[in-house]
């Protein structure tokens, strides 16, 4: 019994504690990685999709990419670009109070305020806005003038401008996509919260401002960082109530230069770029907002491109 307990007890040694009568140590394992021979194949096919497609744009006879270049910056894009970006931010703003306001009347246990946010909901996600845009334009055939009592008073052509009906159009459509947004916000925080707040004397109001919302904020941002992007995008439909936007804008240069392909390639820069600094900033609000779900927060690409340079020049330095 002894003998065999001696005999598993040396075999159980590790090798660095082997002595040379026990043999040599094994050999390391050489991990060989497979060769994944899909990839490359795949990869050469989209590359070479894709260069037949950049080849088709660049040599296409008919496309003059000089007058891209000089229209890029002109006054007129300029101004439509300063436009689009002016009722996007008008319209997001409005989308999202009348969004936070409508949500609430959703959760509300008052069957009234509740049923209208619904029905509102229901109204404004159920139709285009490409429709809801030319409802305001031609809301005077409606109401000829707009008669307030004695606060105001003007014919509805004057009031509903192009600016206008833009403003209204786009603004309350997103108001209905935000109010879902903000519900599930709302939803999100634990009813614990509320109760607490609740039972320290804290009324309905300021349990929403001080304990609610700012928890909900975390589950809101992300997808109302989307609703913007979308909201950039979707501004170029205010071209059918003639609000001169980029895409009206570089238009109306495409029809008197003929340049009109060229012209429409002037106005995908610029949203492309629009979209693109705007994206920098969501990314960047989320993470603001992820600081209290999360102990450790992911790298930023400036933060990894800082690592990287730093190692780099700690290998430089140890091999000179």
């Amino acid at each position: 019994m002894s003998d065999k307990f001696d005999k598993e007890t040396a075999g159980a040694r590790p090798a660095a504690t082997l002595s040379k009568d026990d043999g040599p140590a094994p050999a390391a394992i050489k991990a060989i990685p497979v060769r994944h021979y899909g990839r490359w194949i795949s990869a050469v096919v989209v590359l070479g999709l894709v260069a037949l497609l950049v080849n088709a744009f660049a040599t296409a006879e008919k496309i003059q990419w000089q007058a891209v270049g000089d229209y890029v910056f002109d006054s007129t894009v300029l101004a439509g670009a300063g436009r689009t970006l002016l009722i996007s931010i008008l319209a997001m703003v409005m989308g999202v109070v009348l969004g936070v306001v409508l949500a609430v009347m959703r959760l509300s246990k008052n069957p009234v305020t509740s049923w209208v946010a619904w029905v509102y909901i229901w109204f404004f996600r159920g139709t285009p806005v490409y429709v809801q845009l030319l409802l305001w334009f031609n809301l005077a055939l409606i109401f000829p003038v707009l008669n307030l009592g004695p606060i105001y008073k003007d014919e509805m052509v004057d009031v509903m401008t192009p600016f206008m009906a833009a403003l209204l159009g786009l603004g309350l459509n997103e108001a209905a996509y935000m109010a879902e947004i903000c519900r599930a916000g709302l939803q999100s925080v634990d009813e614990g919260q509320t109760e607490a707040a609740h039972a320290l004397g804290m009324s309905h109001g300021k349990t929403l401002r001080r304990i609610v919302i700012p928890q909900a904020m975390r589950v809101i941002v992300p997808p109302t960082g989307n609703e913007f992007i979308n909201m950039l995008k979707t501004s170029s439909l205010v071209y059918a109530v003639t609000y001169n936007e980029l895409l009206r804008a570089t238009s109306t240069i495409g029809s008197t230069s003929y340049a009109v392909m060229e012209m429409l390639f002037v106005a995908c820069i610029w949203y492309l770029v629009i979209t693109s600094v705007f994206s920098v900033g969501q990314y960047y609000l989320e993470r603001r907002f992820a600081r209290g779900s999360s102990r450790n927060l992911p790298a930023t690409p400036w933060q990894k491109v800082k690592a990287n340079l730093t190692a780099f020049s700690r290998e430089r330095s140890s091999t000179v």
